[in-house]
């Protein structure tokens, strides 16, 4: 069927909608840019079907996802636009333009819960080895980097870290996680060299007189925070060409994968990460069994 040139009151009735929302929630042009994407193209669907915008039915609505998802939209294009919908439609039951709402009764598509992204174990190392430890500053992110991939800690539980919380005899660190959950983790020999080494030279130059009780400081001898501790990281993977996307997280996600992928127990890693369910860790045994299918198909001459 040829597709119809957009009815005048459907645009009227889309661009009113807009507006509203623009005074009312303040938002970006690019926003609604899209929303007017999505509501014109099912005002014109709907068109080709002798309906209008305020006369659509649920059937209609469920038609319209299906013809998306045919044409390749991906589940969380198609629940965005859905989202789009159910904000128009329930903004006309408000107004009272129209007495029901034809997205009520329609579940949004399943979205995937996304993998964690982890470097590989070459990565890894290579971000390690970009500080350059004859500098204070260096030496401490060195220790902070070695120290959180050793770990699998939060990056904000690496900065929080008091003095008092890492014992270097016994190699381990006692973190205080969501919840206020406490737990111990090893922190491994060469963590435990770097930090070792951190403690006993660039702390006492970055802190000169001062006094805290903050593990790891600035120049200012002030504990680190969170975001200038993200931003040294993202310095580093540039300096040691790491292209693979980075987060926060990343380390974290690195640890765990890793110590799957070389048979580490999945409830060993869910205490080390201070999950408090199982399930939260389980996600790591995807990214591992998609590491193992990525080398059999690279390595393997049937791969």
């Amino acid at each position: 069927m040829p597709r119809r040139e957009l009815p005048a009151e459907a645009l009227v009735q889309i661009e009113g909608f807009l507006d509203r929302l623009w005074m009312e929630s303040g938002l970006s042009a690019h926003t609604l840019a899209a929303y007017r994407t999505d509501l014109c193209g099912f005002a014109a669907y709907l068109a080709e079907r002798g309906a209008a915008l305020p006369t659509a039915r649920r059937d209609h609505v469920l038609e319209y996802l299906a013809l998306k998802v045919q044409g390749g939209a991906k589940p969380r294009s198609t629940a965005r636009l859905l989202s789009t919908l159910r904000r128009y439609y329930r903004f006309q039951v408000r107004e009272g333009a129209v007495s029901a709402d034809p997205t009520a009764q329609v579940d949004s598509p399943r979205l995937g819960k996304p993998l964690p992204k982890a470097l590989s174990e070459a990565e890894v190392d290579a971000l390690l080895a970009a500080p350059v430890v004859d500098d204070p500053l260096g030496l401490r992110d060195r220790a902070m980097l070695e120290l959180l991939y050793a770990t699998g800690l939060r990056v904000s539980e690496l900065v929080g870290l008091s003095m008092g919380q890492v014992n270097l005899r016994q190699g381990v660190v006692r973190v205080t996680g969501k919840g206020s959950k406490e737990r111990l983790v090893p922190m491994g020999e060469e963590a435990q060299d770097w930090l070792e080494r951190y403690v006993r030279k660039a702390r006492p130059a970055l802190l000169g007189a001062r006094q805290t009780e903050a593990l790891f400081v600035t120049q200012r001898g002030e504990g680190l925070t969170r975001q200038a501790f993200w931003y040294r990281i993202k310095h580093y993977a540039q300096t040691a060409g790491v292209r693979s996307t980075l987060s926060p997280h990343t380390l974290r996600h690195s640890f765990a994968t890793h110590l799957l992928n070389h048979g580490a127990d999945l409830r060993v890693v869910q205490l080390l990460l201070g999950h408090s369910d199982l399930s939260t860790t389980q996600i790591y045994t995807h990214v591992a069994s998609q590491r193992l299918k990525d080398l059999h198909a690279k390595h393997h001459p049937r791969g």
